[in-house]
């Protein structure tokens, strides 16, 4: 019997990021999760039978070699990387912080990039594959949000060109693109930029989807996951470079 496959989740204490770990587990994968809450990460690892975990702050390119290196350490190969790790931060760009920007481009695009960079040997060793989480954000402008989109526009686009790089060696690059998850992240960003009412800036949101009032809902993190997984299947062989959105059509235009 051969070896499971072997994935490593970035951002694995995250909504997203949970799911994505428990989906590849579901699937015979061995699951190792990273993320900088370790106190959170270990709750995950748990209620998935103790998957492996790695506390790391991916912004120093240091420490995504020592977790791509603690992963081979620990399974003695790399078969995916899904890099969900992200942050969000809205607002004007005239009063944007040096310290936001550096925070939002230092998780979102620095340290996805620096893991990629990391785990391409062993990836290039089993054919692998690497999945990006970008945004409808990274397809399109969002108003008040120019510093997040500029972020996830850079991994859509460094999707496609690591695509073309790694495609003679065998492994596969893409980028799934979700509008708004009904996750953490988005709970910080009703409280922290609801002006007081989170209701209404739910509300707010759920007004540009095209399915209208009493149909618009937010995706679930476990529709995000099935996407992902889905892309680690052999029938998915043919897909590299892609920028999938999953927004009910969201980005597809107004």
């Amino acid at each position: 019997m051969s070896p499971p496959r072997v994935v490593l989740v970035t951002g694995a204490a995250g909504g997203i990021g949970a799911a994505v770990a428990s989906r590849f587990g579901a699937a015979g994968w061995r699951v190792l999760l990273t993320d900088q809450n370790a106190a959170a990460l270990g709750a995950v690892a748990a209620g998935l039978d103790a998957a492996p975990c790695r506390g790391a702050d991916l912004r120093s390119p240091a420490a995504c070699r020592q977790t791509v290196a603690w992963a081979l350490e620990t399974a003695g190969r790399l078969d995916a990387l899904i890099n969900v790790a992200g942050v969000w931060r809205e607002g004007a760009t005239e009063t944007t912080s040096e310290e936001d920007f550096d925070l939002v481009f230092g998780v979102n695009v620095k340290g996805l990039y620096f893991m990629s960079a990391a785990a391409i040997p062993a990836l290039k060793a089993t054919a692998g594959l690497i999945v990006n989480l970008s945004s409808d954000a990274g397809l399109q402008g969002n108003t008040g949000a120019a510093l997040y989109c500029a972020s996830k526009g850079a991994v859509s686009l460094f999707t496609k060109a690591l695509a073309l790089e790694l495609a003679p060696a065998g492994v596969r690059v893409n980028a799934v693109c979700p509008g708004d998850v009904a996750s953490p992240m988005l709970a910080f960003q009703a409280e922290t930029y609801g002006e007081g009412d989170p209701d209404a800036y739910y509300a707010r949101l759920l007004a540009g989807y095209p399915q209208g009032p009493g149909r618009a809902r937010f995706i679930t993190p476990d529709e995000v996951a099935s996407l992902i997984e889905y892309l680690a299947r052999p029938e998915a062989t043919p897909i590299t470079g892609a920028a999938l959105s999953i927004d009910f059509g969201y980005a597809a235009g107004k």
